[in-house]
């Protein structure tokens, strides 16, 4: 509980940011007859469609970058303190039961099972199901309305709102593929979004 209410105290700061970013486009801020202005207003569902159009462009590519025969890539223990660790495939795998399992609560029904998106094995296969499971939390991140955002879903230690999962699903994918990129990296391959840059 207490990573969701952190994660929506961050989320208000990043909310009032992008409200100012959005109000300073012209046009964007309108004189009141006093003379002050008023703060544009952006509906949350646009903030977070926003943001998640950004990260699922860099893990996409990053996935689609990686070749089939290195799906099965871990770093080496030798490499430093990597033993266990996930390949680049169970990356890709777990961020897809990720993204379903946060907005599971959001009222849309889920379309993979656990046990279907641990047979997904081929690159094909996990690539397809991640642009999928992007697909539905955008589906989901459209339903965030300024009356539902703090609005608190499940109970006890489920508890959260959808701003919160909203903001933790970010935090979340962005940890991974920093992960994707450093594999990446191990195998001689620039992450396309860097390669952009």
């Amino acid at each position: 509980m207490k990573k969701q209410i952190l994660c929506s105290l961050l989320l208000s700061g990043a909310l009032l940011t992008l409200n100012n970013m959005h109000a300073q486009e012209p046009g964007g801020m309108p004189e009141t007859s006093a003379g002050s202005m008023n703060q544009a207003k952006v509906e949350p569902a646009k903030v977070y469609g926003d943001l998640f159009k950004q990260v699922q462009e860099e893990i996409i590519s990053a996935a689609e970058a990686m070749p089939a025969e290195k799906y099965d890539f871990a770093p080496p223990a030798s490499a430093g303190t990597f033993t266990g660790v996930r390949t680049f495939g169970g990356q890709v795998q777990h961020l897809v039961s990720a993204n379903y399992g946060f907005f599971a609560g959001f009222g849309m029904p889920v379309p993979m099972t656990r046990d279907q998106i641990k047979a997904l094995k081929t690159k094909d296969q996990l690539v397809q199901a991640l642009k999928d499971s992007f697909a539905f939390a955008d589906k989901a991140v459209a339903t965030i309305t300024p009356e539902n955002a703090f609005v608190v879903l499940g109970k006890g230690g489920e508890a959260s709102t959808r701003a919160g999962v909203a903001t933790f699903c970010l935090a979340h994918a962005n940890d991974h593929y920093g992960q994707m990129v450093e594999y990446l990296r191990m195998n001689g391959i620039i992450p396309p979004a860097s390669a952009k840059k």
